[in-house]
């Protein structure tokens, strides 16, 4: 079978979980023709996907969510304005992923959270058939209870996210556990796509925490944490454009420019894990057994922290108060229920994907 991928670029998530289910595929004698990636002017590819995803990048822009001027959490209306401005751009894109479709001639797109992709088969409905992959897909289902305040926002993540499933075949909804129910009509649920290099990981117990940052405006409040706590190591990365492979914020504080085997082996000898909420980067400290503070910047994070902190991963707060991370590690209690569903991905992703080509099959036989 020969497969296309559509990945929505925001944050690091989707390029990895792309990057897992490609192996998995060539693992099991199928083709990746090409990765289709939407994003932003404001962001860059990181290193570690353009270097080893091992197929060509097909670069488009996108819709995505912009920070608020202070660089921290997210704005739904400046979002919303600025988006709307693009919608020009944003149409011929639609046209080049049908076009890119033809001309690749997929058996399967694989879309990964990807909108555009979603709006080109609810206008076109390209012949290949295309299956959704994300944790997103999770929140629609009954097996997650939203918890928070801003209901309609909820609610419009949905919605959105069911743009990015127009005319889908299938959606696999990326989970932190297994629930008693695995299928909701099109939706499976399914574990975590981690890589290899995660699994792989020797694990221990450095003196420093470790932390992701999605927008760089927190790191001015944890400059100022660190000046505070002039003992305490922090190791953060970030992928902001224009600055050094690494910079000292702090004599304590190193900024790393988000890359691969760097991010992963700072992972596995930290303490504990601070993020801005992102599925999977949680997914990983969760694999590794490290407790994690999750700082939320937009109603998408909002829910992963509800269903991580359900699941035993850490703690959530509305700004990089590692004091709270401190506090959580002597309670934090290790599990292996996470790690067991997780080792259970590759055979539950290729058992969905057989059947998926065995019903294209069918049809194709019965035309």
């Amino acid at each position: 079978m020969k497969y296309l991928f559509v990945v929505q670029g925001e944050g690091r998530g989707h390029f990895t979980q792309a990057q897992s289910l490609k192996s998995t595929l060539e693992r099991n004698g199928h083709q990746v023709v090409a990765v289709m990636v939407g994003g932003s002017a404001k962001r860059t590819l990181p290193l570690f996907f353009t270097e080893k995803i091992g197929s060509e990048i097909i670069q488009f822009q996108s819709p995505n969510i912009l920070p608020t001027p202070k660089g921290k959490h997210s704005s739904l209306l400046i979002s919303i304005l600025y988006n709307l401005l693009l919608l020009p751009v944003y149409i011929r894109n639609l046209f080049a992923i049908r076009q890119t479709i033809r001309d690749k001639e997929p058996d399967v797109v694989i879309n990964f959270y990807e909108l555009l992709c979603g709006a080109t088969y609810g206008l076109f409905n390209p012949k290949p058939p295309m299956i959704n992959v994300a944790h997103q897909y999770y929140f629609m289902t009954p097996a997650f209870h939203y918890t928070g305040n801003d209901t309609w926002q909820f609610n419009l993540l949905n919605f959105y996210s069911g743009l990015t499933t127009m005319n889908s075949l299938k959606i696999l909804a990326l989970s932190f556990r297994a629930d008693d129910t695995i299928q909701y009509g099109k939706i499976s649920i399914v574990p975590p796509l981690l890589r290899q290099e995660v699994l792989r990981q020797k694990v221990s117990t450095g003196n420093y925490i470790h932390g992701y940052m999605l927008n760089s405006g927190f790191a001015s409040e944890l400059t100022t944490w660190s000046y505070n706590n002039p003992k305490q190591y922090l190791h953060f990365f970030w992928d902001k454009k224009n600055v050094e492979k690494t910079k000292k914020l702090t004599p304590e504080l190193t900024m790393h420019k988000l890359s691969d085997s760097g991010f992963l082996k700072f992972m596995a000898g930290c303490k504990a894990y601070a993020t801005t909420g992102g599925f999977e980067s949680v997914c990983e400290a969760m694999y590794l057994q490290k407790p994690v503070l999750m700082v939320p910047t937009h109603i998408e994070q909002e829910c992963n922290v509800i269903d991580a902190t359900r699941s035993g991963a850490g703690v959530s707060a509305n700004d990089f108060n590692l004091d709270l991370l401190l506090d959580f590690i002597p309670t934090y209690t290790k599990s292996m229920e996470f790690i067991h569903w997780t080792r259970a991905a590759e055979a539950m992703f290729m058992y969905e994907l057989t059947r998926i080509e065995r019903q294209e099959s069918n049809i194709f036989a019965t035309m």
